[in-house]
């Protein structure tokens, strides 16, 4: 009887480490500070809709960069925009991952791309009001951000698990 018990544990164990081999992280960050000082109604009338980041937002990003430097990601997924794109580089040339840009106004398409990595972590730079709509996306709990927030990210776990870290440079 023992060893039909024994054989039964063995059969159990392996069913359980493939789920856990399967599971992901997912990080989601705002872009770094933008150089025209941020998306208040002010200067998204006069300023570019399209800024580079400011020296605090490059700044912002190579820390970014050296904090997840060992976190297995696998992905990078940004918007269109330069802020985002300029956010992933220093990590994306640190890590050897090639970023996907996704549309911003397409979270659908963004969920379905982060949904096929079934392994190590995946990196989402997004904006202010699309943060809060992925981590929903994926389960998370609901957050909120303020235009002038720069300082968070979200760790997503595959069972909605939402943590987040704030970090300055």
């Amino acid at each position: 009887m023992k060893p039909v018990l024994l054989i039964l544990m063995m059969m159990m164990g392996t069913m359980v480490f493939p789920a856990a081999a399967s599971a992901q992280m997912v990080i989601v960050v705002r872009h770094a500070e933008r150089a025209d000082g941020g998306a208040s109604p002010a200067t998204s009338m006069t300023g570019s809709p399209d800024p580079e980041l400011s020296e605090a937002g490059r700044t912002r990003a190579r820390k970014l960069s050296a904090m997840l430097a060992d976190a297995g990601i696998v992905a990078i997924y940004t918007t269109e925009y330069r802020r985002t794109r300029d956010t992933a580089a220093p990590l994306a040339a640190r890590s050897g991952v090639t970023p996907e840009v996704v549309a911003a106004r397409d979270a659908a398409a963004l969920i379905g791309r982060i949904k096929t990595h079934k392994t190590g972590a995946v990196l989402v730079v997004g904006h202010s009001n699309t943060v809060p709509i992925i981590i929903r996306a994926l389960g998370g709990v609901p957050v909120t951000m303020a235009d002038d927030e720069y300082d968070s990210l979200f760790f997503v776990a595959p069972d909605g698990t939402t943590t987040r870290i704030r970090f300055t440079p």
